[in-house]
């Protein structure tokens, strides 16, 4: 780890600085969910003439980027956005690490007619020759160079003008989520488990880092071996130890919340405890709260004691590591997704979590000696903070992140019965859920990437399926 790594996990000043001064949660602690959970924070959603993103009064939007535009590296904007987050860079401008999840069967659809760009090479991989061969983490069996990866974007975050877009990451399969680091950088997640010889040539489900550093151009890609391989989703760094928190998006599988405690903070690639939350006296809990889940359903703002289970070969030779987990006493959860630190607890969501399964957001309090040996004197703790009982109040929850004021900001996703809208929504500490935007394209958009930039005033977030980047301004504070 560099030296720069080491002073910002140590320095208090430092971390609050790298993560916006994120406001604190802590009065929530006592949060009751009862059967009215809306309220109209912003007021209702005006239509957009221009039919992309419905906002309340006085907000406005700007859109930033599109699939398929070419970039100043000669190479076009990939397609399928999803994870993102925003950093600060030279001269104040703004920099955006946005996530490509793009698979083998986008590379074939993207010769259809009605497909949008998907590859930054094209669709021939014509303009691959521009690029240093090196730097591509692997291809698929057909010849073709894998287009999941990291673009960046540097903003004037004035005018929101965007200077330069370039290539960052390429090579790898399914990138969704991720999340940031204290030190400067985008942990990008593969939502995969494919093995050497089944895709391509290397073994897929890992992160990768790239670092927020546009004069770095296309980065060499280095899979984070400590952090484990599997379905990943996103990753949440606590500022204050580096150890990484990690979702898990399996569907058909169970899924288990990992962390990484590494043996020197900030280094990801290896050495360090991979381990699974369990829930202390209650081996292999049942969190789904499913009408056919086992045991006693979780009541939500219930709190549990919790412990970690050390969890061997974490690069899953066998594809079976959240099986060897419940075994060894994981709590299940469905579907992880997002995940955010705020100040000291992280947020983290369960897209078909719930009685109704439209949705669970969980909250995670760190022990006072998070990753040590005294652990168990002070445990963690976990709790069920928001339940979707309904689809008309938060449907799939995917990405989320925390308001610079503290409300937890979740990106709906419910393309995957592609019934009704997707919203962007807000949760107060409170637990009470309001509705800050509205995707108004024709296709069923999903919202992903939802993040503030360093000014604290301005949300950038994705539009999915039609490859769209969005800054967003308003009255936040005001009413």
């Amino acid at each position: 780890m560099n030296v720069s790594r080491r002073k910002l996990l140590k320095s208090g000043i430092a971390i609050s600085a790298a993560f916006g001064g994120l406001a604190s949660m802590a009065a929530c602690s006592n949060t009751r969910q009862t059967p009215s959970m809306t309220i109209d924070k912003y007021g209702k959603l005006l239509p957009d003439p221009k039919g992309i993103v419905d906002l309340p009064k006085g907000f406005q939007y700007k859109v930033l980027s599109r699939a398929g535009e070419k970039m100043d590296d000669g190479l076009l904007v990939p397609g399928d956005f999803d994870g993102m987050a925003a950093f600060e860079g030279k001269d104040g401008t703004t920099i955006l690490l946005r996530n490509h999840e793009i698979s083998a069967k986008d590379l074939i659809n993207e010769n259809k007619a009605i497909s949008r760009p998907v590859s930054p090479f094209g669709k021939n991989d014509e303009l691959i020759e521009r690029i240093d061969q090196s730097r591509i983490y692997d291809h698929h069996k057909t010849g073709r160079a894998m287009a999941g990866g990291v673009t960046g974007l540097v903003i004037d975050p004035g005018p929101l003008h965007v200077k330069h877009q370039y290539l960052a990451l390429v090579g790898t399969y399914d990138n969704c989520a991720g999340g940031p680091t204290p030190w400067n950088s985008w942990i990008s997640c593969e939502e995969t488990r494919i093995r050497a010889g089944e895709a391509g040539s290397q073994d897929h489900g890992w992160a990768f880092e790239v670092v927020a550093d546009p004069e770095l151009g296309l980065q060499k890609p280095i899979p984070l071996k400590g952090l484990g391989r599997f379905k990943h989703e996103a990753a949440a760094v606590d500022p204050a130890t580096g150890i990484v928190y990690l979702t898990q998006d399996d569907w058909g599988h169970p899924s288990l919340l990992y962390r990484f405690v590494p043996d020197i903070p900030g280094e990801m690639t290896e050495g360090g405890r991979f381990q699974a939350l369990a829930i202390t006296g209650q081996p292999a809990k049942d969190l789904r709260n499913w009408p056919d889940s086992r045991g006693k359903k979780v009541k939500p703002a219930s709190w549990f004691d919790v412990h970690w289970v050390d969890l061997a070969d974490s690069h899953n030779p066998e594809n079976d590591l959240e099986e060897r987990g419940l075994v060894a006493g994981a709590a299940q959860f469905t579907r992880g997704e997002g995940a955010w630190f705020g100040d000291k607890e992280m947020f983290f969501t369960c897209t078909d979590g719930g009685t109704a399964k439209a949705g669970q957001i969980w909250r995670y309090i760190p022990s006072d000696f998070e990753g040590t040996e005294f652990e168990s004197d002070k445990p963690a703790r976990l709790q069920l903070f928001v339940e979707s009982p309904d689809r008309e109040v938060m449907e799939y929850c995917d990405n989320l992140t925390i308001t610079p004021w503290g409300d937890v900001l979740i990106c709906e996703d419910e393309y995957a019965d592609g019934n009704g809208d997707n919203y962007l929504r807000g949760i107060t500490p409170e637990g009470k859920i309001y509705t800050l935007a509205r995707s108004a394209l024709k296709q069923k958009n999903e919202f992903c990437g939802a993040c503030f930039g360093p000014d604290g005033k301005t949300l950038y977030f994705n539009l999915q399926q039609d490859g769209i980047t969005i800054a967003v301004r308003g009255p936040w504070n005001e009413l």
